[in-house]
């Protein structure tokens, strides 16, 4: 066959089209690395320059070249637009619609929509537009713009725009490009002014980002707006009362819609339990969430933090054009590109104006002498008719005169001299052109200063800009340090947990029936710890249904790091029979995976077990099986003499006969100090981990006193998921004794009252006022129990100041708190300023007290016997000596980092 292919003379057409087929060589190298430039420089990330995308730029030169002071139709725009744009209308409606919801380059007109509620704008041909006087004054100048032929060649459009302003990093911008993306947070406007004076100062910004939205953000991990940076941004959510809660700002890159999409979401799924949302936004955001009874709103607002967009993380990443290239620079660097190229741009304007003012005294002089020295009237000028022959006369009679001109006299120069109408040679006023000249030469003395002190002009022209555009344009997002919010802690307990103890299952899907209990309610997220008869525990995640192991004692969601819950124990080691009594806590292990709490031998038993919240300590009972050698078949033991140790540890011998049973004799009281608390100011919240201000220690009942600035005063617990609000001026351990003093003026009066009281013990979360409620009624200021004061009062009709300083507890006696108080002056007070606080003891410290430590490490053990630390490791074995019912007590130490380990200058061990 392939011999008649070749014998046939008829062309074969598909051969033909064989040879002309291109190599693929190189076409993605060329093509791609093309299109990819393209994108990266002509659509996507904008010019350190002026800050602008081109898209932008070419809408802000066509309203630039439309503008005649009145309003245009965005229709109109967008048209006159497509002259420069290569794309099509939509994506100059949607740029053009985005410049103009950020309020700086462009007065709006019509329903432009609202980037906060995600409403979008009307059609390009409803809604109008101009430039704002900020864009006219800072954006545009054609003598410093450098020009480009448009796409198609018809036009001229900017390269970039001669903007004097770091736009760029006020506006913000976001784009995404072939191989790269950029992202840069806006920052508020009078904040970059300021650091662009200290830039020219000689020192280096520190720019943090600034919302629209307003809400409160954590820039801790800003790096500067670069790549790896994080911002963390905040609702900021109001507690209305105790069953509503009110979002009034909502964070950056959300809407009212997302975000009530995403608290929906959140109580669908069972992570939350709101009742109802609504949605009151009208030139305020104002979003409402009733709670559900018996919900707690700290622990609510925490939540919303922790599931919902009520907070969002945002990776900024700084990525402009710079020399025809992309390049990533910090914020700070940008503003300080941005601050010399205005001072760039501004010499050059002052250039510019020099050489007209030079120009207009040049013209002004050579018009002055020609008139005077009555050229005009030479009659070899004014007979001649050739342009020639006149540049010769005009050369020879303004020759005497050349030295005083700055540059040459050009023939158009002469040109411009002999077009002057003879109407105004004859109308010329010599003195009026004197003053006109002296003007000019001030003006070009003053234009010289500018140039020669062109940093202080800078300086000033960004405190004018301030001035005159800084209104209203005030730090809008609160810049606070945010703690960060466990899931577990606040997730909604809303699934129910069971476990079948003889087969060794526990979950949320176990089929009730008589062998299956109900343990409690936990959430998707929460870990279970489990112990069993063998004396193993283990920890897993919440499941539908997990076999364990069979023979479960104790089933219990789990708290990571909690010291506070400690375990009871007596067991049966399986080799030699001995029982050991323990107290351990369970802080930190590995998920799945099982722990001996026993010495590890085979047929070891768990004989008694506790689990006790606050560190609780019993008293058992425990009774032995009959023995030869034993005289006594029961005994009590006290678990308050025993050490808490690691779970690791073996614990101390309580018996080496056999055990019958043992049963629990009296309940026991917490053995744990009081937990110490903390007040953090810059998070706003308790702790436990020694920030912030010493507020005591707490146990039971314990109260926290708060009072905010208004004068309402609210008792709350120790709870540590607790909220404060901003206005709060004193926080401290409640105390119903103790006196406080305090100033108030009274509404309707306008007095200076002065009152000392006890706080009354009203129930948590009430709030109850200590000033009048009339209106103009204010918290001066609180003390303690005599606090001094500095008052300063106007006296006779002269009204002379006089300033005293007084000890309250001289003006008034303690009395009820709803007591109104006495007058502090009978002069009109100008200033009541507080000297002394009146704390009239010790202040708390949070500091280990040796003994108290001595006292929760004592333990029933044998002198030898060796401590094992809660690293996971097969326990030890203790002293075997002879057993008798009640072992000799002794205090011991465990010390399980050798670094807690101090001697003082006397030699005694110390801990710390």
């Amino acid at each position: 066959m392939s011999e008649d292919l070749h014998q046939n003379d008829t062309p074969n057409p598909n051969e033909e089209k064989l040879h002309t087929v291109a190599s693929l060589d190189g076409l993605y190298e060329n093509w791609f690395l093309d299109y990819a430039s393209y994108v990266i420089l002509d659509r996507a990330v904008p010019h350190i320059n002026d800050g602008l995308k081109p898209v932008q730029r070419r809408i802000l030169h066509s309203l630039k070249e439309m503008d005649d002071g009145r309003f245009n139709k965005a229709a109109n725009v967008i048209g006159n637009t497509m002259k420069y744009h290569p794309h099509g209308d939509a994506s100059i409606g949607d740029a053009m619609v985005q410049i103009g919801q950020k309020n700086l380059l462009i007065d709006c007109q019509g329903n432009w929509g609202d980037p906060v509620t995600g409403d979008s704008a009307a059609a390009p041909r409803y809604i109008e537009a101009r430039l704002s006087k900020f864009a006219l004054d800072v954006v545009f100048n054609p003598d410093t713009t450098v020009w480009q032929a448009s796409y198609d060649g018809r036009n001229k459009e900017p390269i970039t725009l001669p903007v004097k302003f770091p736009l760029l990093l006020a506006q913000g911008a976001e784009g995404i490009a072939v191989g790269l993306a950029t992202k840069i947070l806006p920052h508020n406007f009078i904040e970059l002014i300021d650091a662009s004076i200290a830039v020219l100062k000689g020192e280096r910004p520190n720019l943090m980002p600034d919302f629209p939205t307003g809400g409160m953000a954590d820039a801790s991990l800003y790096n500067e707006g670069q790549r790896g940076g994080k911002v963390r941004v905040r609702a900021k959510i109001v507690e209305r009362d105790k069953k509503t809660l009110a979002i009034t700002e909502i964070p950056f890159t959300t809407t009212t819609g997302s975000l009530i999409d995403s608290v929906i979401s959140a109580n669908d799924k069972g992570k939350i339990k709101i009742k109802k949302i609504e949605d009151n936004t009208a030139r305020d955001v104002e979003i409402i969430i009733h709670l559900a009874p018996g919900i707690s709103p700290d622990v609510t607002i925490d939540a919303l933090y922790a599931f919902t967009d009520c907070e969002v993380s945002i990776s900024p990443n700084t990525c402009v054009i710079q020399d025809d290239k992309p390049r990533f620079m910090s914020v700070n660097d940008m503003l300080t590109e941005s601050t010399f190229f205005t001072k760039d741009l501004l010499k050059q304007e002052l250039e510019i104006r020099l050489k007209d003012l030079m120009e207009k005294i040049f013209f002004s002089s050579l018009l002055k002498i020609f008139i005077q020295e009555g050229m005009y009237k030479n009659p070899e000028y004014e007979n001649s008719g050739n342009f020639e022959v006149v540049l010769e006369v005009l050369n020879r009679l303004f020759e005497p005169f050349f030295p005083q001109f700055y540059r040459t006299i050009q023939p158009e120069d002469y040109k411009k001299l002999i077009d002057k109408p003879m109407s105004s040679i004859t109308r010329f006023d010599v003195k009026k052109a004197d003053e006109q000249m002296k003007a000019l030469e001030n003006e070009i003395k003053q234009v010289k200063h500018h140039l020669k002190h062109l940093t202080e002009y800078t300086i000033a022209w960004f405190e004018k800009l301030k001035d005159k555009y800084g209104k209203d344009r005030e730090r809008k997002t609160e810049l606070r340090t945010f703690d960060k919010v466990e899931a577990a802690q606040v997730a909604l307990a809303n699934i129910k947990l069971y476990v079948n103890r003889a087969d060794g299952f526990i979950g949320s899907g176990l089929k009730k029936d008589d062998s299956v209990e109900y343990v409690g309610d936990c959430s998707d997220i929460d870990e279970i710890i489990v112990f069993r008869g063998d004396g193993r525990c283990m920890i897993t995640k919440v499941q539908d249904k997990v076999f364990v192991g069979k023979d479960i004692i104790h089933v219990a969601v789990f708290k990571k790091n909690d010291e506070r819950t400690v375990y009871n124990m007596i067991y049966k080691d399986g080799e030699s029979g001995i029982s050991y009594i323990k107290r351990f806590s369970v802080v930190g292990v590995t998920r799945d995976k099982e722990y001996d709490l026993t010495k590890g031998t085979k047929g070891s038993k768990v004989l008694y077990f506790t689990a006790n919240p606050n560190g609780e300590a019993e008293v058992v009972n425990v009774q032995l099986k009959p023995h030869s050698k034993l005289k006594k078949l029961q005994f009590d033991e006290d678990f308050a003499s025993i050490a808490i140790k690691g779970r690791g540890s073996m614990g101390n011998i309580i018996t080496k006969y056999p055990v019958k049973k043992i049963i629990l004799k009296s309940k026991g009281v917490s053995t744990l100090a009081g937990r110490k608390i903390w007040y953090d100011d810059i998070l706003k919240r308790l702790n436990a981990d020694g920030r912030g201000k010493y507020l005591g220690e707490f146990d039971g009942d314990d109260r926290i006193l708060t009072v905010l600035s208004n004068g309402v005063y609210e008792l709350s617990s120790f709870d540590l998921n607790n909220h404060f609000d901003d206005k709060m001026i004193l926080i401290e351990k409640y105390e119903p004794q103790a006196v406080f003093s305090i100033v108030h003026i009274e509404g309707k009066s306008k007095n200076y009252l002065v009152k000392r009281f006890s706080f009354e013990n009203i129930a948590v979360g009430k709030q109850i006022s200590l000033i009048s409620e009339e209106a103009g009624s204010k918290m001066v200021l609180i003390g303690h129990t005599a606090p001094v004061i500095s008052m300063t009062h106007l006296k006779g009709k002269d009204q002379t100041p006089e300033t005293l300083e007084l000890n309250l507890a001289d003006v008034i006696d303690v009395k009820g708190m709803k007591a109104m108080g006495n007058r502090l002056s009978q002069h009109p007070v100008k200033s009541v300023e507080l000297i002394s606080d009146g704390i009239n003891q010790a202040t708390e410290t949070a500091e280990t007290d040796i003994n108290e430590e001595a006292t929760l490490a004592s333990t029933d053990t044998n002198e030898d016997e060796p401590v094992v630390s809660q690293e996971d490791g097969p326990a030890t074995p203790a002293d075997q000596s002879e057993e008798s019912p009640k072992p000799p007590k002794k205090i011991d130490f465990e010390i399980t980092n050798p670094d807690d380990i101090d001697m003082d200058d006397q030699g005694q061990l110390g801990l710390f």
